[in-house]
């Protein structure tokens, strides 16, 4: 089993985004744990009280919320009720037993996983502390549940989800300590029999997390006009090096003629593997991560190599995921517009800017206190509710939407002015 835990800004998103998986069909919510109703039986706002009631005891946490997701291996066929005592076990050995908490079931990846989101201020106000949270109290407790239930290891879940591929050693081929033919010819084999992809840059992407390029050379050279191709070594800084090996000499084959046939091939065999891919994605971006280099960080967790393209003054233009799980490869926006270089980071810069926001209402006096709540009026009503049936008149009125009785500015009566006495 493998747990991962994160620390969203806000209890909204995280809920959002468990939230529209079940819209979509794509996830179910199994289990609301200390609150008063069932899960069924509660819309987005009820969940989303039962947190907010703890959130508000305590104003000067910066960050408040739990998302943790457990996956298990794609072997491992669990049940919904041994999936909810899992859940109730590891939140009890991190010490959170006592929260409200919701567990979701997601059905849109190829390994069984459920999400949990809970809230981390306490019935007194205090806050858990979940410094170290994942390296200290969730290793552990992954562990004794490994044990407890016969889960496959994660260490094992990380070797079965590895490209097991092997990358040449740069200074040893460079000086001769490593056969450079036998060290591409492995890499180049590997990535063509075992991975998905559906050009030549795709190829390459695949290639270069190995420290290998495919190389037509120059287009007024000899080698691109003859539709040659040479498989080459690169360095740390992604310069070519060494002696280049040409495609016809390996034995797979990969010259331009046999990866053409295959980018036909793979074309439609890459489209059932998107959905995957862009899960991961979607993980990822819901934790927030206010940098291009955070975002990397977080799909290299989920064995997403990314290999981002850039023109001479350094400014991005391109992204290519290479999931190593499901050895695929995707252009950005090939998954979608949401997933291009550009929309990417403008999403990471609204996500900057609105953190920054937030840290400015912060401070102290009313007028900080005033701005607050305007910032958190319009998120509010940016919010899209999430119900899972049609509600009745009765179920509105009852329900914990939050109200505003702020009256508009159009209704309010305009003080009449006092007339200046004439003397």
């Amino acid at each position: 089993m493998v747990a991962k835990i994160t620390i969203p800004k806000s209890i909204e998103a995280a809920l959002n985004y468990n939230e529209k998986k079940v819209l979509k069909g794509n996830a179910v919510c199994l289990h609301a744990a200390n609150y008063l109703k069932n899960a069924k039986e509660m819309n987005f706002y009820q969940k989303l009280a039962g947190f907010e009631r703890l959130n508000t005891l305590n104003e000067r946490a910066t960050t408040k919320t739990l998302h943790v997701s457990l996956n298990f291996d794609p072997s491992e066929k669990l049940n919904e009720n041994k999936l909810l005592q899992i859940a109730s076990d590891y939140m009890q050995k991190i010490g959170f037993s006592e929260q409200p908490y919701l567990v979701y079931k997601h059905e849109d990846a190829g390994h069984p996983h459920i999400h949990i989101v809970s809230t981390t201020i306490k019935q007194d106000g205090s806050r858990i502390n979940t410094h170290n949270i994942g390296r200290n109290q969730s290793e552990k407790a992954r562990k004794e549940i490994e044990k407890t239930y016969g889960l496959v290891k994660a260490e094992r879940q990380q070797q079965l989800r590895s490209p097991g591929i092997k990358s040449v050693d740069v200074e040893k081929a460079i000086y001769g300590k490593l056969e450079t033919k036998k060290s591409i010819s492995n890499v180049v084999g590997a990535v063509f029999s075992q991975y998905k992809f559906a050009s030549l840059p795709e190829f390459n992407a695949a290639l270069k997390q190995f420290n290998v390029i495919a190389d037509r050379g120059k287009e007024e050279g000899r080698i691109y006009k003859n539709r040659g191709l040479v498989y080459r070594i690169l360095d740390a800084d992604r310069n070519k090096v060494g002696v280049p090996i040409k495609a016809s000499s390996i034995s797979c084959k990969p010259i331009l003629n046999n990866l053409e046939k295959k980018f036909t091939a793979n074309e439609t065999a890459k489209e059932s593997l998107k959905p995957f891919v862009k899960t991961k994605l979607d993980d990822c971006l819901s934790q927030s991560p206010s940098t291009m280099k955070e975002l990397l960080e977080h799909l290299k967790q989920k064995s997403i190599y990314t290999l981002l393209r850039q023109n001479a003054e350094g400014r991005l233009y391109g992204i290519t995921f290479v999931d190593n799980q499901n050895k695929v490869v995707f252009n950005g926006s090939d998954l979608g517009k949401g997933y291009s270089a550009a929309a990417l980071q403008s999403r990471l810069v609204t996500g900057k800017e609105k953190s920054q926001t937030q840290d400015e209402t912060k401070g102290g006096g009313s007028g900080g206190s005033i701005q607050k709540e305007m910032v958190q009026q319009k998120q509010q009503e940016k919010t899209i509710p999430f119900t899972t049936k049609t509600e009745s008149p009765l179920d509105l009125l009852l329900s914990t939407k939050e109200q505003y009785d702020n009256t508009p500015y159009s209704l309010l009566r305009k003080k009449r002015k006092k007339k200046k006495p004439n003397l």
